[in-house]
């Protein structure tokens, strides 16, 4: 007799009973070459018989019906653990706690005659888990200061809610706002103009005219100009003509049939910028007057150019400055879009153009044989990027950021720089503009020494009232910093304190006053408000400010006050001497850890990128997480943003070796510190903290107990081809001779190296069980790349749980799914972490 293997891992196909009917034959159907995992009972061969008594039936009837009882009968949700019930209802329950809790979002100043006054508005948003959706509000405060340096905001009771509002942007008096509602189904664009108190214009913008406008913070660009008469900014092209169809076949343009059973048909399918983006073709620039109500799109820009972050230009017959970026993006320059979000490496320039309602014309060039008014002139052709765009107060330079080690390198984020052009005083402009340095790419920063800009975003008036100095937010490490540039002198200071683990963010200007707002892992968001005390550029005197924001429970008010945070140094041990010295510095990681207990389990987070950073700031979804007795170990490998260029370049080429063996170097350096639990460590990260997530289980097998991956990179020859960034695939893989080598079609050899430097190349020594979270929407990685890695875990009968979640992008942040994420990675992490 042969016994019936473990959960039926083969086929069957013929059964009898025995005369008796004390038995019962079976035929099994396994393949013949067949390998079971070691761990269960080898398959049968194909045609072996199978004799099952009684009793045996007994037992598996019995097994079947236990566990359809607790997950049908019962009543349990499709993949319930029911041993986590109550665990699964106290987390969900102290997981809404935290998503209560509201965050600051922009703010700006608006500046009095009175000196001494100002006011004050800020965005604040927070969760609506019912309707899955951020409820966003606005709040007023009134600022006062006193002679002795001291400030007093004085909020207003309420704040204001702006349901249905893409966009809140002042006019640059204060004076008035534009309220942006974008177009919902079949319904128009709506710009509302308002005032201290009335409505003042509402202009309503068909499809025909534009799409939504772009209220992204990458291709966004909505601008007043000085005049307060127009507004200048960045909307989807109206859609392209497509073919009809109806009873006849293909009906021709002018053709007199009716409409009536007529359908309209696809066309050519057009390159979108990938992810967040799939619904988007063409950004393109549109300029509106105020008192006409009339709406124009800027002519001369062609569609191979995307456009974005526009801003007006003072005393020039180009009125308008703005970024576009070009669609030839694919091998050796072909046409091809490729995805745009969080990749500052598509090459990009500033260009100017007139303003469409500009009536007088401009007398043609002498030298050019065309009209001035009438084509685009590209400002920074000798750099291979260019973005966010600022004037100075006197309009005497153009200030922007470059990320051109990004571009040269091919890597997806990289050390920024920052430059100045020097604005013609007679408006006249050429090709010809100088570009000059004002903050260089660092590559190799001495300690504790300003480490390279790593800037997300500018102020749209970013200006002390010098006129020279901007105020900007960086990352300078793990931390987030508050920096001043003085773009004629190029010095830069660190204005945020300097002797805590706390992460610092500008909010607004308030003339040569600073609002902020600081926050640690175990400290939720304050804001603060920064008086320059002397004419010393890095003294500045923070004074906390008083909101009317709720406290949070007491519950976890004691959970975060339990706890303690420090940011460690990696040393990196046996460096090689090709290492650039850069790449040869210590990276850090950061430890949270519960201040009466060193015996806790360890979790690793893991950021993704990989040239990205886990800053110190407050996390709702880290701070639940060590809310349930956990340390945290946030590592931020080398590679990672805050720690000068080489440091950053030397990850791309080694991703899988280097990356992986900098978080086991973390982990062995809090395991001898006596900081940690070495027999209860679990793992987490999402895209490439998925990949080292998966990478370490597999190369690391007897180190963690539990993992969790979002939406993780698990083979890259799967990903290459169906990615909206298969040219990440090549610079992480080769590093800088990725660019020379990317192609749609990769070679044999490089889908051999890709699935050799992917987790999926280790599955066979992977025991963790793993929990999966997937976006079905995912275009960076593709939800098949972690299906297959699942998949491949229960085919060796490793423990997994997968989730999709059927609407979801990259991110995985809309609310119900970011929280539902997090809530299964918590009871995860409990069910194997407790044994």
């Amino acid at each position: 007799m042969v016994a019936l293997p473990t959960a039926f891992t083969c086929a069957i196909f013929h059964c009898r009973f025995s005369t008796t009917g004390a038995n019962l034959l079976l035929v099994s159907s396994a393949p013949p070459r067949a390998r079971a995992p070691s761990n269960r009972t080898p398959a049968p061969p194909r045609g072996a018989l199978l004799r099952l008594s009684k009793v045996s039936l007994r037992s598996i009837a019995m097994a079947t019906a236990q566990t359809s009882e607790e997950v049908v009968d019962k009543g349990l949700p499709l993949g319930m653990d029911p041993t986590m019930v109550d665990e699964y209802a106290s987390q969900s329950k102290l997981l809404q706690e935290f998503t209560k809790i509201p965050s600051f979002g922009k703010a700006w100043i608006v500046n009095s005659k009175d000196e001494n006054t100002s006011s004050a508005v800020v965005s604040i948003s927070q969760s609506d888990l019912l309707a899955n959706k951020r409820r966003k509000f606005l709040l007023n405060s009134h600022i006062s200061k006193t002679a002795s340096n001291s400030v007093n905001f004085q909020w207003s009771p309420f704040p204001t809610e702006i349901s249905g509002v893409s966009a809140v942007i002042p006019s640059p008096s204060g004076e008035k706002l534009l309220l942006v509602r974008n177009s919902e189904d079949d319904s128009p664009t709506k710009l509302e103009i308002w005032g201290p108190c009335q409505l003042e214009n509402e202009i309503h913008i068909a499809k025909s005219v534009h799409g939504s406008l772009y209220t992204d913070e990458w291709f966004e660009g909505i601008s007043w100009n000085q005049e307060e008469t127009s507004i200048a900014y960045v909307a989807e092209e109206p859609p392209q003509p497509k073919p009809v169809f109806n009873d006849y076949g293909f009906k021709k343009e002018g053709s007199s049939e009716k409409d009536c059973k007529s359908w309209k048909g696809e066309g050519d399918w057009e390159e979108t910028w990938g992810e967040t983006y799939s619904k988007k073709r063409i950004p393109a620039l549109f300029v509106v007057s105020i008192s006409r109500g009339e709406v124009r799109a800027v002519k001369g820009i062609p569609r191979s150019l995307s456009v974005g972050q526009v801003i007006w230009a003072p005393s020039s017959s180009y009125s308008l400055v703005f970024v576009a970026w070009s669609s030839d993006n694919g091998f050796q320059g072909t046409p091809r879009k490729l995805g745009i979000k969080y990749c500052y490496n598509r090459p990009c320039a500033l260009f100017v153009a007139p303003d469409p309602f500009r009536e007088e014309t401009v007398e043609p060039s002498t030298e050019g044989n065309k009209s001035e008014t009438t084509a685009t002139l590209k400002l920074t052709a000798g750099l291979s990027s260019a973005f966010f765009p600022r004037f100075s107060p006197d309009g005497k330079y153009l200030v922007f950021i470059s990320a051109k080690s990004a571009v040269d390198s091919g890597a997806h984020t990289a050390t920024n720089s920052m430059h100045r052009i020097e604005w013609p005083t007679d408006g006249k402009l050429d090709e010809s503009l100088a570009v000059a340095d004002v903050v260089p790419v660092v590559m190799c920063p001495k300690d504790n020494c300003f480490p390279g800009l790593y800037c997300s975003g500018l102020l749209r008036d970013p200006w002390l009232t010098d006129g020279r100095t901007m105020i900007l937010s960086s990352v300078w490490g793990s931390r987030e910093v508050i920096l001043s540039v003085n773009i004629v002198s190029c010095d830069v200071s660190r204005v945020s304190p300097q002797d805590s683990d706390y992460s610092w963010n500008v909010l607004a200007l308030d003339k040569n006053n600073i609002l902020a707002v600081s926050s640690s892992l175990i400290t939720l968001p304050q804001m603060y408000y920064g008086i320059k005390a002397s004419q010393i550029e890095s003294h500045w005197e923070w004074q906390e400010v008083s909101t009317p924001f709720p406290k949070p429970s007491d519950k976890i008010s004691s959970i975060l006050a339990e706890h303690k945070v420090s940011i460690l140094k990696i040393p990196i041990s046996n460096p090689s001497d090709k290492l650039a010295n850069g790449a040869k510095l210590p990276f850090e990681a950061i430890f949270v850890s519960h201040k009466d207990s060193a015996s806790n389990p360890t979790i690793i987070v893991l950021h993704g990128g990989p040239h990205s950073v886990y800053p110190s700031s407050y996390s709702k979804s880290l701070a639940f997480l060590f809310s349930q007795g956990y340390n945290l170990l946030v590592v931020n490998y080398r590679g990672s943003l805050g720690f000068g260029e080489e440091a950053l370049q030397s990850l791309p080429g080694n991703i899988g070796s280097q990356d992986v063996n900098d978080v086991l170097m973390a982990l062995d350096l809090v395991t001898k510190s006596g900081l940690i639990d070495p027999s209860r460590v679990a793992v987490v990260g999402g895209s490439h903290g998925g990949f080292l997530t998966t990478h370490l289980i597999g190369q690391a097998p007897d180190t963690f107990v539990a993992a969790a991956a979002r939406n993780p990179v698990c083979n890259l020859s799967l990903m290459v081809g169906t990615t909206d960034i298969p040219d990440w695939c090549f610079v992480e893989i080769y590093g800088k001779e990725g660019k020379k080598y990317f192609s749609e079609s990769p070679s044999v050899d490089d889908l051999c190296l890709f699935h050799q430097k992917s987790p999926i190349s280790h599955i066979s020594k992977v025991k963790t069980p793993t929990l999966f979270l997937l976006g079905a929407q995912d275009l960076r990685v593709p939800v098949s790349n972690g299906l297959q890695y699942a998949r491949a875990l229960q085919e060796k009968g490793i423990e997994s749980k997968t989730i999709v979640f059927p609407e979801d992008i990259h991110a995985i942040d809309k609310p119900q799914s970011d929280f539902e994420s997090f809530l299964n990675i918590g009871v995860w992490f409990k069910k194997h972490m407790s044994k």
